[in-house]
């Protein structure tokens, strides 16, 4: 009958085992790390190495959709004296603190764009139309009501308007009734103001007839502008997004 080892060279075993085993993983832990490093690297060598134009050939578009272009007259007749833009970055009329990444604030949300803004005659921002459509994902939705949290908390008015139900001029002359007291808070002192709201005739809530016939005519779908939620399910969102 074989005799068995000495108890003794089982521990001796183990104390070399353990060392070369934890070696072995912080080897290939290593190898994995310089791996992904080399691998990004290479990605973006061939990021930079792309040419603006040729790999991205530009093709011109509107900046307006047909229901946002709707939505822009409609707030101009409704608010005569105002400033209206239309699809600004959050990032040209918000300001935000340095203490975290710019790029993170970017990312999450400043490169974004407000539908339309209402400014006074010193384009200073007094509200904003939220165009959202009559159905949309639950992606889309959160995206919105980001962007809503965010100008809110920098004491802009947000208005969100539904495709295929936009109020009339004498609705929006009611919901901006805050943005007279805004003006003249933001120009005391000067002498000249925007028009103040009064009660004018109802004007026509919709394009004319001639005006729509030429508008659907000229109507080219590769002139569309992208779809501000175009992005939504293609871009990875930040977990911690809020």
């Amino acid at each position: 009958m074989r005799a068995s080892p000495p108890m003794d060279s089982i521990p001796s075993f183990a104390s070399f085992a353990l060392p070369a085993t934890l070696a072995l993983l912080l080897t290939l832990l290593l190898f994995r790390v310089r791996q992904r490093m080399t691998e990004r690297r290479a990605r973006k060598e061939r990021r930079e190495a792309l040419d603006t134009v040729a790999a991205w050939p530009p093709e011109a578009a509107r900046v307006l959709t047909i229901t946002e272009r709707q939505a822009y007259d409609l707030l101009k007749r409704a608010m005569p004296g105002y400033l209206v833009l239309g699809q600004v970055p959050l990032a040209r009329f918000i300001r935000v603190p340095a203490r975290h990444s710019y790029n993170d604030w970017l990312q999450r949300v400043g490169s974004l764009s407000a539908d339309l803004l209402l400014c006074d005659a010193g384009s200073r921002v007094l509200a904003v139309v939220d165009i959202r459509p009559a159905t949309e994902s639950e992606r889309s939705r959160r995206r919105h009501e980001r962007m809503a949290r965010v100008m809110r908390a920098a004491n802009i008015h947000v208005h969100v308007w539904r495709e295929g139900a936009l109020p009339t001029a004498a609705e929006v002359r009611t919901a901006m009734a805050h943005v007279s007291g805004q003006a003249a808070a933001g120009i005391k002192g000067s002498a000249s103001r925007p028009m103040p709201l009064i009660p004018i005739a109802e004007m026509f809530e919709v394009l004319a007839e001639g005006d729509r016939a030429a508008l659907e005519g000229a109507f080219d779908p590769s002139m569309e502008p992208v779809p501000s939620g175009f992005y939504d399910d293609i871009e990875p969102e930040p977990a911690d997004a809020r």
